[in-house]
């Protein structure tokens, strides 16, 4: 018999690897436009909606709340019915509630949209860090999961440059919707991300996990180790209490 951790070892390093950190290291890109969108819209709001300072930092603010409180539903969520589906949800949540917010009305409506965008967020991040431990099994590759870092720096650069060719020429709400594509574009590339294999054998649905494991291998031109996938089902999983568990603190 096998586990998941030793069927990655076995198939070690490849094709498959590096299109996935390349779709998963894009939804930094994404994450990272989105949170410092603020900073280059931020000015613009103030003067067009008259608001005082506490209010432009409301914004950011309710943003990062967003991120906060999703980021607890969305991982007891990915616990119960899967990694797969909650990114694929984030995904199409923060590209619906961006375009919206290029539509606020009023300075309410665009805190409350922002706020719904740094929610699904928070779902890009959860599938992410589920990724890396895809590459974190070997400690090899821990260099490759710092160049990870690159794609927040290249997401950050991407809006300002954005912003200083579209703010004053078509305004902010284009900017906004500008920025939406790379995440609607992501969506397209969705069906090549697997379900973890390890959540699929936490579920006791160890075909699946040994379908996706195989699949790897194909790509990377690997054999698939000798016997049969073996890992005993969890009993207990996605509970709220786990965050307060002393084990854990």
């Amino acid at each position: 018999t096998f586990t998941v951790e030793e069927a990655v070892e076995t198939i070690g390093f490849g094709k498959f690897h590096i299109a996935l950190f390349l779709i998963m290291g894009s939804t930094g890109v994404v994450e990272a436009m989105e949170i410092m969108l603020i900073a280059v819209v931020s000015p613009l709001i103030r003067c067009e909606w008259q608001l005082q300072d506490w209010q432009v930092a409301l914004v950011t603010t309710m943003v990062f709340f967003g991120y906060m409180v999703f980021s607890i539903v969305l991982g007891l969520l990915a616990d119960r019915y899967g990694r797969w589906k909650i990114l694929l949800l984030s995904f199409l949540w923060a590209a619906y509630f961006s375009l919206l917010t290029s539509f606020s009305p009023s300075y309410i409506w665009f805190v409350f949209l922002r706020a719904m965008v740094g929610g699904g967020v928070a779902g890009h991040a959860q599938g992410r860090e589920e990724n890396k431990q895809i590459f974190s099994m070997c400690s090899c590759l821990n260099p490759f999961l710092s160049l990870g870092k690159v794609f927040w720096l290249a997401g950050s650069l991407l809006i300002i440059g954005l912003a200083s060719v579209v703010n004053p020429t078509i305004g902010w709400r284009w900017l906004i919707r500008i920025a939406s594509i790379p995440g609607i574009l992501l969506i397209l590339v969705f069906k090549f991300i697997p379900e973890s294999a390890r959540y699929n054998v936490s579920t006791g649905n160890t075909a699946a996990a040994l379908a996706t494991l195989q699949r790897i291998a194909k790509m990377n031109g690997a054999a698939m180790p000798e016997g049969v996938l073996m890992e005993p089902a969890k009993e207990r999983r996605g509970r709220f209490k786990d965050l307060i568990h002393p084990k854990y603190l």
